[in-house]
């Protein structure tokens, strides 16, 4: 049973954070908060405005200030995230623009970062991507750089290895770097700006080779055999296949900016598209280079924060769950609040077929993108997330929804079409394609930055279940019994779920449990209550929960292991409610710290990265996940309370 404290706290919480939310909205009604990744954003980008060969020296300086304020470690290198360990790709390139910011080599800070980065390994240690960087400007060797054919752009999509057997971020990524590739630039960086001192002994002379892999026999090592070929085949003078192949390529990248706030509307492959174009003869004043150049520019903040990149913007994502966490606590469906941002959702409706339709042939598209344009790259997630909130809000008391007004019914009838075609064989769900699991990505030289296919997932999944609970889906329909298969297959020995798109096994705990108890999966079963029984093993004395972004390296170590977070909490509660277990003492306790760290102003402080880009490497912290989810949170928990689905 809740306390009368307890509700009265939770009913105050709620209504405060209902007010902060609301005077966030823009004037068009829409939410968009920050968006922050690591310092991979600020070096590249002052290593792409030098590149363009009239750098802002301004700019870049006040950039490499915000890498070195915020972000260096006590043992003098930089993390992927904040508390991580230092890690030694993100050292090499904030040394390397504090070098391009005129920074001395003997200056306090890059003495720290220089020493770090040796003991990590020296510079041959960082990924593909950041070897690729430096090669742009002579301080690597290409040919210790992997090979990317832009002839991969001339094999059918029926190949078995063609570029949509790749992740969409990684073709938008390795199209652009096809061009720069073949040209192999070398941007000089002048005296005293080059990094031969982060090679332990001494830059090599007779250029640089990648590593074999152990056993000699595999993927691996065959892929490198195929580099050295290709290495060989690029310096084959007058090529007509490679040309033909580079013009195919500038054609893709054009193609991939129509309606789109550059291409996949996502910072590297915004910046390598800006670099692949100028490697092909595009002139900086091109429409098609200035077309990206003035998207990337929208990323910068610049505050009491420091000056700062975001990787893209969220404003879909951000919106729909707004909207979903008013509705759940108690905000009218009729709000002006809630139409006005329903109706600016379905403005951003995709209706061109993208990418996905290689794999999905005739399917009309439906489905909602992250950004505020990127057409020819919906997601399942936000798809799934827009769904709930418009039904959330044209049905409020189960008026059937094809009975709605035919603009809203119409967009739900293309959505939930579209979401049912991108089901995979394997009864999942994935982001942005179908069927794109060919494990043999994962062996390519360049698949270092671990995001080279794009696979089923069980939180995606879990909330693809969740929306289509709504819209009247149950466990009698065959594919939403493949889809449970495919989450209870996922479970981990210890009843938790991997999470692939938030920190991490909070979040895909929570995720698994509140779709299966949607779609009608009984609370008593014991897969809800393994799930339920994980979650309540590892609250923190505090009552809240938290789990650092090191739990995707050491699970072992870290699942589920940090200081207690507003969004991680709001996610633990909301998953034991879906296992029947909102009145639970771990559930109710839970609520408590909620209640307890609500500031002031009706909103939560949280530090923490929550958000995950690419496992390993990449993580976000999206600014207003410590809001919308503990108002999602406390609203649902008190309709459980009152017995409301």
């Amino acid at each position: 049973m809740v306390s009368t404290e307890l509700a009265a706290a939770q009913e105050t919480a709620a209504r405060r954070a209902t007010a902060w939310l609301l005077e966030r909205r823009r004037p068009d009604g829409h939410w968009c908060g920050e968006l922050e990744g690591d310092t991979i954003l600020e070096t590249e980008y002052a290593m792409l405005l030098h590149f363009l060969g009239d750098p802002d020296e301004e700019l870049i300086g006040r950039l490499v200030d915000t890498v070195f304020a915020h972000w260096q470690n006590s043992d003098g290198g930089v993390p992927q995230y904040p508390g991580g360990p230092s890690d030694v790709s993100c050292s090499v390139k904030a040394y390397f623009a504090g070098k391009l910011a005129g920074r001395p080599a003997d200056a306090p800070e890059m003495t720290r970062l220089r020493e770090r980065i040796l003991a990590l390994g020296g510079v041959t240690r960082c990924n593909t991507f950041t070897k690729l960087h430096l090669a742009v400007f002579g301080q690597y060797d290409w040919s210790g750089v992997p090979s990317i054919p832009a002839e991969l752009v001339l094999l059918p999509p029926w190949f078995y290895l063609n570029i949509y057997e790749m992740s969409s971020w990684s073709r938008c990524l390795i199209m652009p770097l096809a061009l720069v590739n073949a040209a192999k630039p070398c941007r000089s960086v002048g005296p005293g700006r080059g990094i031969d001192e982060l090679y332990l002994g001494g830059r090599p002379t007779g250029g640089a080779r990648l590593e074999w892999a152990r056993p000699a026999l595999s993927w691996r090592n065959a892929f490198l055999v195929i580099d050295r070929l290709l290495k060989v085949y690029e310096r084959v003078p007058r090529n007509p296949l490679r040309a033909l192949a580079l013009r195919r390529v500038v054609e893709w990248i054009q193609a991939h900016q129509v309606q789109s706030a550059g291409v996949g509307a996502i910072f590297p492959a915004m910046t390598h598209t800006v670099m692949g174009l100028a490697c092909s003869g595009t002139p900086a004043s091109a429409p098609t280079v200035q077309h990206e150049l003035d998207h990337l520019r929208s990323f910068l903040l610049d505050d009491e924060r420091g000056c700062r990149l975001q990787p893209c913007l969220s404003p879909v994502w951000d919106t729909a769950i707004a909207v979903n966490a008013l509705l759940e606590s108690g905000t009218p469906p009729k709000d002006v609040a809630v139409r006005q941002a329903n109706w600016w959702l379905l403005s951003r409706q995709t209706s061109t077929v993208g990418d996905w339709g290689t794999r999905t042939a005739g399917i009309t598209p439906g489905g909602w993108f992250f950004e505020y344009e990127n057409e020819l790259y919906p997601d399942l997630d936000d798809t799934a997330m827009v769904l709930m909130a418009l039904h959330k809000a044209y049905c409020p008391n189960g008026e059937p929804w094809r009975t709605r007004p035919a603009e809203v019914s119409q967009a739900m009838e293309r959505a939930v079409a579209w979401v049912l075609a991108m089901q995979n064989r394997d009864g999942g769900w994935a982001s942005f394609d179908r069927n794109n699991c060919k494990r043999l990505f994962e062996t390519v030289p360049y698949a270092d930055h671990n995001a080279m296919l794009d696979p089923s997932t069980a939180d995606i999944t879990a909330r693809v279940l969740e929306a289509l609970a709504l819209y009247g889906y149950t466990l009698q329909d065959r594919f939403v019994q493949r889809a449970v298969r495919f989450i209870e297959r996922n479970q981990c020995a210890d009843g938790s779920w991997f999470g692939r798109w938030g920190v991490n096994y909070l979040y895909g705990t929570w995720q698994a449990l509140r779709g299966l108890e949607a779609i009608g999966r009984p609370q008593s079963s014991s897969v809800m209550h393994r799930g339920a029984d994980w979650l309540e093993s590892v609250q923190n004395r505090d009552g809240g929960w938290g789990e650092t972004c090191r739990s995707y390296e050491q699970p072992e170590l870290y699942k589920a292991k940090g200081e207690s977070t507003p969004s991680q909490t709001a996610w633990a509660v909301m998953g034991l409610a879906s296992a029947g277990r909102a009145g639970s003492e771990a559930a109710q306790r839970g609520l408590g710290y909620l209640c307890a760290t609500q500031r002031p102003d009706g909103t939560w402080n949280e530090a923490a990265f929550t958000g995950t880009g690419f496992p390993k490497v990449f993580y976000l912290r999206y600014h207003y996940y410590r809001h919308y989810f503990p108002l999602l949170a406390l609203g649902r928990l008190t309709r459980t309370e009152h017995g409301a689905p």
